[in-house]
């Protein structure tokens, strides 16, 4: 969740700090820091003398994928009558344990063109 948080806040502002994150996500500073200091460590996004984040590219290809299946979950939860908020918070505890292939099959079918 923190790649995709880095993410989304790196396309609506150049500048991301662990503090944006921090508020964006409701967490501590101190989860937010220690988080930010394990995937600095694993190369997933690094972090310049000010503090400003960066994801890595490997960081951006996890959190794009994970952001995709964000939009798309909740797009179809949606689709089938789910509340916004509700579709959002589902979609969020099922992007990160859906397999590939279940993924890949309701991309399809959701994207597949309705006849009339």
């Amino acid at each position: 969740m923190y790649l995709e948080t880095i993410l989304i806040l790196s396309q609506k502002s150049q500048a991301v700090r662990s503090l944006d994150v921090a508020e964006y996500m409701n967490y501590s500073k101190p989860s937010v820091s220690r988080a930010v200091g394990l995937l600095k460590t694993a190369g997933y996004i690094s972090a310049d003398p000010e503090g400003y984040l960066t994801l890595t590219e490997p960081g951006r290809e996890i959190a794009a994928k994970i952001y995709e299946r964000h939009r798309l979950l909740t797009e179809f939860l949606m689709h089938l009558g789910v509340d916004s908020d509700t579709a959002s918070q589902d979609a969020c505890k099922i992007e990160h344990d859906i397999s590939d292939a279940s993924f890949e099959a309701i991309k399809a079918h959701a994207l597949k063109p309705k006849h009339k």
